[in-house]
């Protein structure tokens, strides 16, 4: 079973009409689903534009790439090949 993550769920047939989906949600991510099974979300401007971004800074990135370098390490080296 799969795990929504909005409370609010539209079909494919109420995507015809996405204005009335959006009025319904009150500008929240919607779930979209075909024959009960999740399609993917519906996510209004309004949702994506209340998030705040920030660039990450160099120590940031580095440390990212340091937690990750092991388990992408068996893909670079085999890339290096090609």
């Amino acid at each position: 079973m799969t795990r929504l993550l909005t409370r609010h769920i539209a079909s494919m047939t109420e995507m015809r009409e996405p204005h009335k989906v959006l009025e319904r949600s009150g500008g929240k991510p919607v779930a979209v689903l075909r024959n009960s099974a999740l399609v993917g979300y519906f996510v209004p401007a309004e949702a994506v534009e209340a998030i705040s971004y920030r660039y990450a800074t160099r120590e940031e990135v580095m440390e990212s790439l340091r937690r990750t370098r092991e388990r992408a390490q068996p893909v670079l080296d085999y890339l290096r090949d090609k």
